[in-house]
């Protein structure tokens, strides 16, 4: 590979849907003096790069592949003991001849769905595959770049508690020439620190399951003339409801999580041959769990025999979860018979202070009330039907396992979708009342048990718990189509080659 010195790209511009503007600094590289990972486990992680504006002096192939250019010697396989190559560039193993393919599955923590939906496919991706691919799993916007991008996180957790002002971003956001304005503004300034962040990770798939990483990721890789060499997909974490960015025409593949999520994509401009409908990826330990209802409720010390409801709050317990759980600790006790008719475990995440007020009030029924929990598919598996807010990763999961869903808010936007998706499908009911949430517990668990009966077969027939599987096989299937990317990134020096 020829070294690349002192690139300095004068007055490059980028045109995105007839929008035009000018980087603020086309001089700035993003750099990394190390890119080696120091172990081979699955979500193998580079050191984290510096980033900052310097003058292009060192070539990038110094920068980020620890000086070594001649030869694309960081390609050939010949790793020491711990991963790296001696000039601490990032060396590809060999497995059986064959060169281990790089997988870069860019997320944000902007709600837990996103993360958790990466981590199911790198699980998956090892369980169906061993060692044939290195995952990484990185939010290269917090990592690489600056505001607002390494900051969606804070930004996203403030607007959804003012859920008014999440719902005018949501839906300001959602014409073509919004969002096509803005995300090539943010192009103008961060278009170079994406690159080195990809750069670093060699990647020849990259999977996005965050709806802000299409655009930018796919305009860098034409920008390189990589397009053909590096295969894009895009696994949506929507189940109904999407926001138009998480679709673009350049994708190899868009995984869709419904038919309704199908036909947006081709509403948004994709062929029918780019798309998918495998459903949601969920944690293969979730999906593939054997679980028995009696040894779980004996594990997990609730009545054997007792039906039991699973009030869920989330991560951050929030939500109507007090208010609910104290209608539910009324309507589940027989007064004229003096006992339960059921009873009830209560998920309160990382509020602690939850956890205190649940547990302070007065119950007659067993309860089990736990913090933020890490073994959902066990108290899942323990209880007969759920009540919580419309997220698409807890609805999914509660598909799988058979429970009837009591779905009582959801976030403007993205989760509005979910809430006819359960309820059309017949896998549950909405309503906001914690009273009459307490109601349809009580009619389920005495006088309407057919009608839960009824939910939990429906629930089953729209679950997908080989999504997951599906989806990193039929990416498996792309790479085996495609000759390997066995060449080294290299920085170019206009963006307006995207045009």
């Amino acid at each position: 590979m020829e070294e690349i010195s002192d690139v300095s790209p004068k007055n490059s511009g980028i045109v995105v849907s007839d929008v035009v503007v000018s980087p603020k600094n086309s001089d700035v590289v993003v750099v990394s003096d190390e890119s080696s990972p120091k172990n081979t486990n699955n979500d193998v992680s580079p050191k984290k790069s510096s980033v900052s504006d310097v003058s292009p002096k060192k070539s990038i192939v110094e920068k980020v592949f620890g000086g070594s250019n001649q030869g694309s010697s960081s390609f050939k396989g010949q790793s020491s003991k711990d991963g790296d190559n001696e000039e601490g560039g990032m060396e590809l193993m060999e497995i059986g001849g064959q060169r281990t393919k790089n997988v870069l599955i860019l997320m944000s923590d902007t709600g837990g769905g996103h993360r958790a939906s990466a981590e199911a496919i790198r699980d998956a991706f090892q369980i169906e595959f061993g060692d044939e691919y290195r995952i990484f799993v990185k939010d290269v916007w917090k990592e690489y770049t600056g505001w607002p991008l390494n900051d969606m996180e804070g930004q996203y957790k403030f607007m959804v508690k003012h859920v008014q002002l999440w719902k005018v971003a949501f839906h300001s956001t959602s014409p073509k020439w919004i969002h096509s304005v803005y995300l090539a503004a943010i192009a103008a300034y961060y278009a170079r620190e994406v690159e080195a962040g990809l750069m670093e990770y060699k990647p020849d798939i990259i999977i996005s399951v965050h709806p802000l990483m299409q655009h930018i990721p796919l305009w860098v890789l034409k920008w390189q003339g990589l397009e053909k060499k590096v295969i894009f997909v895009t696994v949506i974490t929507d189940l109904s409801t999407c926001h138009p960015t998480w679709f673009h025409p350049w994708v190899n593949r868009c995984y869709c999580s419904s038919k309704e999520v199908a036909k947006k994509a081709l509403q948004e401009g994709l062929e029918e041959s780019q798309t998918r409908i495998y459903g949601l990826p969920i944690r293969p330990s979730f999906a593939r769990a054997v679980l028995v209802k009696d040894q779980l409720r004996e594990e997990l010390e609730m009545d054997p025999d007792l039906p039991a409801v699973l009030l869920m709050g989330g991560g951050e317990g929030m939500g109507p979860v007090k208010k609910t759980a104290r209608a539910l600790a009324e309507s589940l006790y027989d007064k004229e018979a003096e006992k339960p008719i059921g009873q009830i475990v209560v998920i309160c995440g990382r509020n602690k202070n939850l956890v205190a007020a649940v547990e302070a009030l007065e119950w007659k029924i067993p309860v089990k009330v736990r913090g933020f929990e890490t073994q959902m598919a066990k108290w899942m598996g323990a209880c007969d039907c759920i009540i919580t807010k419309a997220g698409p990763g807890t609805i999914a999961e509660a598909l799988i396992r058979g429970l009837p869903i009591i779905l009582n808010d959801y976030i403007p936007g993205q989760e509005k979708g979910n809430v006819p998706y359960v309820v059309n499908n017949g896998a549950g009911v909405f309503t906001r009342s914690p009273k009459e949430t307490a109601k349809i517990v009580k009619e389920w668990f005495s006088t309407k048990q057919d009608d839960l009966k009824k939910m939990s077969e429906c629930a089953l027939k729209i679950a997908n718990p080989e999504a997951v599987f599906n989806i990193v096989r039929d990416i498996h299937e792309l790479a085996q189509q495609r000759e390997p990317s066995a060449f080294p990134y290299m920085l170019t020096s206009s963006f307006t080659s995207i045009i």
